[in-house]
């Protein structure tokens, strides 16, 4: 099989667009938890909890004059966790149906309106906050629903354009946009609030995310075979990569997929490693401005600094997960175990250290930075692990992974919450101490379980059809 060169190359564009795409979904998805600061009246959103007084204050608060035409709700906090957390429950409906339809109808429609959807939406929700709190609410929910079409149906796409020892470089450019895009948008519309006024968060991230949409149309398509200037070359290299590795049947063999340990233990690794990942994304300033008694929110690059290394660890581990595999012959499923391990163990030693090291606040950003960072690994760990063992459903597999994983974005900030009520050192700890152990947990049973062979019941029937 002689490879085609990377550059200029249908896949790799395909690879690109999609980078951007990731990138956009998440500046809408994260550009809220900014806003929100400055979207509600400043009495209103005052902590009901005590600060507590184990370090020394650290942020000179200085009031410089910045915009304030936007306007001002009386949110409590409550309200504000509902606010937040709408998105999700839009999210977890959609991943199962997601996949599904991608297998049938294709993954560029469903990527691509799924994110105009979304653009659309982030465009009504200065709208819908003035209409009411139920109407922001539903706005969320609906936004929740597009972007949960959208890992399933790229996956479902890469299962046709990904030649099996690229699949990790591929995959990890596309899904690295998903990091860049919560780096670049945290500050930035902390910039755009402080210079502008909030709705142009809102009014910016949206039109970029239609704009991206109409270029979507224009240069993808679902399969090598019906992409209208991929060269004849490179055509035959994607096709022939896959040969033996898709499915013709047209059912989804839903018993034996559900009854497959190779599934169950993506499932529970993608679990474990969003809870420790929704934990930090949600509460890391809450942490670092009650316990560390350092403003996280005048400092959008320490807060983005975790994620630009997790950007840089998953483009880098992608790079040399395919190494490993094509280069020295390492077998998919042990470099898949070994990532999955490095990108878990990782950060649940250094989410606990982060506890222990007092009000060292440097220290602190730089354990919480590897922690994340480590976490790039599992990119070409287990969450391309649904391509290697069902090529044909990898779409519907991460539709069903990311329902499970998506609880701990539910759950998680809650129980976290729960557990701090009074901001002592010591209950942080459990938090870090719990988050820590179902990563152990997840890293384990991945390792004991996983797969890096095609299932059986992913190409039965294949043989029956072969002319």
């Amino acid at each position: 099989l002689v490879s085609v060169p990377a550059c200029c190359s249908a896949r790799y564009n395909l690879a690109l667009l999609a980078f951007f795409g990731f990138f956009l979904l998440y500046a809408l998805r994260v550009n809220l938890s900014v806003a929100l600061v400055d979207m509600v009246e400043p009495n209103t959103s005052l902590a009901k909890n005590t600060t507590s007084n184990v370090c020394p204050e650290h942020s000179s608060t200085i009031n410089v004059p910045r915009n304030t035409t936007g306007e001002k709700y009386s949110w409590d906090a409550d309200t504000q966790g509902w606010i937040l957390g709408s998105f999700f429950y839009g999210y977890i409906i959609t991943q199962i149906p997601g996949g599904y339809l991608a297998s049938k109808i294709g993954g560029k429609l469903l990527l691509g309106f799924g994110i105009f959807g979304t653009s659309v939406f982030t465009l009504l929700t200065p709208l819908a906050a003035n209409l009411g709190v139920g109407y922001l609410i539903a706005v969320r929910a609906l936004e929740g629903l597009g972007e949960g079409v959208t890992f399933p149906a790229m996956h479902s796409m890469w299962s046709s354009w990904a030649p099996p020892l690229e699949r990790s470089k591929l995959l990890s450019i596309s899904y690295a946009g998903a990091q860049l895009g919560t780096v670049v948008s945290l500050p930035l519309s902390g910039l755009i609030c402080y210079y502008m006024n909030w709705v142009y968060v809102f009014y910016i991230f949206g039109a970029l995310g239609v704009l991206w949409f109409f270029f979507w149309m224009w240069l993808v398509s679902d399969t090598p075979e019906t992409h209208s200037s991929i060269s004849l070359a490179e055509r035959e290299y994607i096709l022939s990569s896959l040969r033996d590795q898709l499915s013709t049947q047209k059912s989804v063999p839903w018993r034996p997929m559900l009854e497959s340990l190779p599934l169950w233990a993506i499932v529970v690794a993608h679990f474990s490693y969003n809870w420790t990942f929704y934990t930090l994304l949600t509460l890391l300033p809450t942490y670092m401005k009650e316990i560390l008694r350092f403003d996280a929110q005048e400092n959008g690059f320490l807060s983005a600094l975790p994620y630009f290394g997790c950007w840089l660890c998953i483009i880098l581990s992608g790079q040399i997960a395919d190494y490993l595999r094509e280069k020295q012959n390492f077998s998919t499923v042990c470099v898949r175990k070994c990532f999955t391990l490095i990108g878990m163990i990782g950060p649940a030693v250094f989410l606990v250290a982060a506890g222990f090291i007092g009000c060292n606040y440097a220290l602190a950003v730089a354990f919480v930075t590897i922690s994340t960072t480590l976490g790039g690994f599992c990119t070409s760990g287990y969450s391309i692990n649904h391509l290697d063992i069902a090529p044909s459903y990898a779409g519907i597999l991460l539709g069903i992974t990311n329902s499970f994983a998506t609880i701990p974005g539910m759950v998680g900030p809650v129980i976290a919450k729960n557990l701090t009520h009074n901001n002592t050192v010591g209950e942080w700890q459990t938090v870090f101490y719990i988050a820590a152990s179902i990563n152990l947990f997840g890293a384990i049973f991945f390792a004991l379980f996983a797969s890096g062979e095609v299932q059986d019941w992913a190409v039965s029937g294949y043989h029956l059809h072969r002319n």
